[in-house]
Order: structure tokens, then sequence, then C-alpha cells
């Protein structure tokens, strides 16, 4: 039943927001028959320095401007007095990028983790890029962002029994002494033995539907699992064995 498409990031460099992964996002909500989305902004804090609600409208108006152009509106929970019954009356959820600590701090704050994953364990169509994809995963730890703010919990929608990294760089900086972020992958796995690592590089994005999984765009993903060599999985290859429930 579940209908999801998590994107790596919303941008690369020289490109226009949301460029390269618009007609992804067209055909997805377009097959499933979805002009109407609820747009969740709460990883934007750094849009506007006034306030955190004039941060979410212009986050807002600018997913807008681009999912107009592909014949979709958005309306922003932010503008709802009552979020988890815009979520309830919502026909398909789009979740922003950003800080992905600020995001899981206010669905937890409005109490809208387990809304939210009832609707799409349903089949309501849910996209999500960068902090977007990270939260459909058990947990944030596998994110990149700096812990700006201190979640109720760091429990996501589990919508996949897998984690994500986002944005998941292959090339570090000689000059640079810090960890690697395969090392950092591997810190996480070194106390979450069980759990698979999807670095999902940029330009690429998962896309999960009818108990099928495929890896789109145009580079491999990285697999980490605990005691294991990293291994690269093209777009062409199957990786249905992620979303196997265990027995």
């Amino acid at each position: 039943m579940k209908k999801l498409l998590l994107i790596s990031n919303s941008t690369n460099a020289g490109e226009a927001y949301l460029g390269w992964p618009r007609e992804y996002i067209k055909n997805f909500y377009d097959s499933h028959n979805v002009k109407n989305i609820l747009f969740i902004p709460y990883a934007g804090v750094n849009l506007a320095k006034d306030s955190l609600t004039a941060s979410f409208d212009a986050y807002e108006h600018k997913v807008a401007t681009v999912f107009n152009e592909l014949g979709l509106n958005i309306i922003s929970i932010h503008k709802f007095d009552n979020p988890a019954e815009a979520v309830q009356n919502a026909e398909a959820i789009a979740v922003g990028g950003g800080n992905t600590f600020h995001l899981v701090y206010m669905l937890h704050k409005n109490k809208l983790v387990e809304p939210i994953r009832e609707k799409v364990l349903a089949g309501m169509p849910y996209s999500g890029w960068s902090a977007g994809a990270n939260i459909a995963c058990p947990t944030l730890k596998t994110t990149n962002d700096m812990p700006i703010i201190e979640p109720e919990s760091f429990n996501c929608l589990n919508l996949v029994p897998f984690q994500i990294n986002p944005h998941y760089l292959d090339h570090h900086n000689e000059k640079h002494g810090g960890e690697t972020r395969q090392q950092r992958i591997e810190e996480f796995l070194s106390v979450n033995r069980d759990t698979y690592v999807v670095g999902l590089r940029e330009s690429t994005l998962l896309h999960l539907e009818n108990e099928k999984i495929e890896l789109k765009g145009n580079k491999p993903l990285v697999l980490f699992k605990y005691n294991e060599e990293p291994k690269d999985f093209a777009p062409f290859m199957n990786i249905d064995f992620l979303i196997i429930k265990k027995t």
C-alpha cells in the first residue's frame, strides 16, 4: 500500500530549486491522480530572519512556485489550526529538506508522527527530499545535520525498515582531519548492527510502491551493513530485499 518517493537532495549545483527531480515528482503524484498536497515545512529554519512562521511562509512559497509549474497545488501544514486534522484530510504529503532535528522536533511537538504514519501506511502518497527522506526511516540517527534543537524522541515515521543517509559523499578532502561519511555510518552500525544504511548519493531517489523499491537517478546507491564491505547498487539492480520484513 505504501507509495513513497524519497529524494536525496533538492538541488544540484548550478541548477534551479528542485530542478533534477521535477519530472519524478510530477509523475509520482500524477500517477495517483493527486493535485492537492499538504506540505510540511518544519525542516526550514533559515529562510527568514524575523520569525519561524515567516520562515515557513517563505518555504511554502518557494516549493509552491515549483509545484504549480508541475500542475500541483500545495498548502503548508502551518496554516492549519489543527495539524493532525490537516493530515487526516490530506490527499498526499510532501516534506521539504532542511534541518532534520527541527523537523522531527516539530512533528513530535504537534503529535503528527502517528497520524502521518497511519495515513501513509493506508496508501496516501508521500514524497520527501533530504530531511524529508530521512524521516521516512525508523530514526533520524543517520542525518548529516547539526542538532540545533532536541526533539522529544529520535524516532521517525518508520515507513521503511532501513536508514537513509541523504547527500551521501564519497569524496573526502585530504586537508580535513575529521571522519569521512563512511566512518560516521560505520559508527552508527557499530551500535545498530541489524540495520541497513543506504547512502543515497545526490541526483538519486528511492521509489517504493506495490511492495517494490527502485533506485532512480544517474548514480548507484551504496549500502552499508555491520561487518560487511560497502556495496554499490546501480538503478537497474534489484534491491527489494531492503523492504522484506525479517521473521
